[in-house]
């Protein structure tokens, strides 16, 4: 046999030999050699080389947000969100009576006065017209002013909802106040020029950073919820601006009426009746 012959055996054993050990190659070394001998995510399991599949084993469990995690109150949370998903009007609408209830109940114990039922039903009405509109306002705010910037978007729903709705909504709240007491539109402006300026100033004081808290960290349908439960704190100090201005306007009348046991007019009488209610 010449020297040739036995070359291209030798030749041919190698090439069946490489052959073979290409063939019985783990799926997971032919991923290592096509990928560049890259190191595996630590999430990957390879222990199954039979079937060529990987099982998934993450390293770490991630935690459930907190309110997820509140047992009892868990489940209350997701009550409301999916009531609100399912039918927004009528939970809005029922949320803003409970927190307009609760603010004027607040007002009128911290005030030290006998409970008036009349001034509740008056709250009352006033929050069930507003709470569609609000809730409204504040769905467009959650999507409109998006930009790539989240700093800016924040900023300009925060200005925005400052500019736009905190004094027209004040406006409405006292001037419904007023009318729903028996006022003539001049009187109910009049007092909204009283209450409106001290209520604006002294929303400044909470409600961007309450806004911001929530674009930022609260989803969209317990959005209402967490401004509901600051809004029973911020209602029961309108309904206590709102009654020391009435106070105030009593006092005035009073000093308005004629002397010598003439009766007060009108206007007055009215407004003492509704300072006193």
């Amino acid at each position: 046999m010449s020297n040739t012959t036995i070359i291209k055996a030798g030749r041919l054993v190698l090439r069946r030999s490489a052959q073979r050990r290409q063939h019985t190659t783990s799926p997971v070394a032919k991923r290592h050699k096509t990928t560049g001998g890259r190191e595996q995510p630590s999430n990957v399991s390879t222990a199954d080389t039979s079937t060529g599949k990987t099982i998934p084993t993450p390293d770490k469990i991630a935690l459930l947000p907190l309110w997820q995690r509140l047992g009892p109150l868990t489940k209350a949370f997701s009550a409301y969100g999916r009531a609100q998903r399912n039918r927004p009007y009528a939970t809005q609408l029922c949320s803003s009576l409970v927190i307009y209830i609760c603010g004027d109940l607040s007002a009128q114990y911290i005030g030290g006065e006998e409970y008036n039922p009349w001034r509740t039903a008056r709250n009352m009405t006033i929050g069930g017209i507003s709470s569609i509109p609000s809730y409204k306002w504040f769905m467009f705010l959650g999507h409109a002013f998006n930009y790539p910037s989240k700093t800016l978007s924040l900023t300009t729903k925060v200005v925005v909802n400052q500019i736009a709705f905190a004094p027209l909504f004040n406006s409405y709240f006292f001037g419904m106040q007023a009318l729903l007491s028996g006022d003539t539109l001049p009187e109910a402006w009049d007092h909204i020029k009283r209450t409106v300026p001290t209520s604006l100033v002294n929303s400044c004081k909470l409600w961007p950073a309450v806004t911001a808290f929530s674009f930022t960290f609260i989803q969209a349908q317990y959005r209402a919820l967490f401004a509901g439960v600051i809004a029973i704190g911020w209602q029961s100090y309108l309904s206590f601006l709102n009654q020391k201005a009435l106070n105030e306007e009593c006092a005035e009348t009073k000093q308005l009426s004629s002397p010598g046991g003439v009766s007060m007019s009108t206007s007055v009488r009215s407004r003492t009746s509704r300072a006193e209610a």
